[in-house]
């Protein structure tokens, strides 16, 4: 597959060549293996020297934004979340080789973008990679830098519940309800052979 794009090209004759492809480089969106995003980023990072394609493929990023997980002692503790899991961004200027770099990294499935469908036989066709939009890419940066941290508990509704304290302990129940950002839940407990809806601390249970 060969590729050829209008943005390598540029009338300013007299700039540095690396300046010229570092304006050309597009955001690319590359899925990869579920839970491998990390490991596909060092991957690449290491190829990208060892290949000689630095001046070509620019930067390799996981967007995050900031959350905060309630621990076992109520304190809650910051921690990351991924934007778009199964998914690393890639600023690149897109040729054959870099596309080759790319797809020949281990735990990469493909490119985001527009399927050409084969033109004889069966099958799925090739994929062609299509750059972010500017906007979009603005977008996903700004949501990752500068949202407030979220409050995250590791409960959710349905989920069977001990309680470890207060008036209810040693209780089990069901979550119906869960307030992150008051660190509370709601759950029903068999009180006096009733199901009574009993709002706790989120510190004051744990999942069965």
């Amino acid at each position: 597959m060969t590729y050829t794009s209008d943005e390598t090209q540029n009338d300013r004759t007299d700039d540095n060549p690396d300046d010229q492809l570092t304006r050309s480089a597009r955001w690319y969106a590359v899925q990869v293996a579920s839970g491998c995003e990390k490991r596909v980023k060092m991957n690449l990072e290491q190829r990208i020297e060892t290949l000689d394609v630095a001046n070509r493929i620019l930067d390799v990023q996981i967007p995050e934004t900031p959350i905060l997980r309630h621990q076992k002692d109520g304190r809650p503790k910051e921690a990351a979340e991924k934007v778009f899991p199964g998914y690393v961004l890639v600023k690149m200027v897109m040729d054959d080789e870099t596309w080759q770099v790319i797809k020949n990294t281990p735990n990469v499935i493909n490119f985001v973008g527009a399927e050409q469908k084969r033109r004889y036989g069966r099958g799925r066709g090739h994929v062609k990679p299509m750059p972010l939009g500017h906007g979009e890419v603005e977008r996903i940066f700004k949501q990752s830098q500068e949202q407030e941290p979220v409050r995250k508990i590791d409960m959710a509704t349905g989920d069977k519940i001990t309680v470890l304290s207060g008036p209810f302990k040693d209780f089990e129940g069901e979550v119906i309800e869960v307030s992150p950002e008051r660190n509370k839940l709601k759950a029903l407990l068999s009180i006096f052979g009733r199901e009574t809806p009993v709002e706790l601390e989120v510190n004051q249970v744990e999942k069965i």
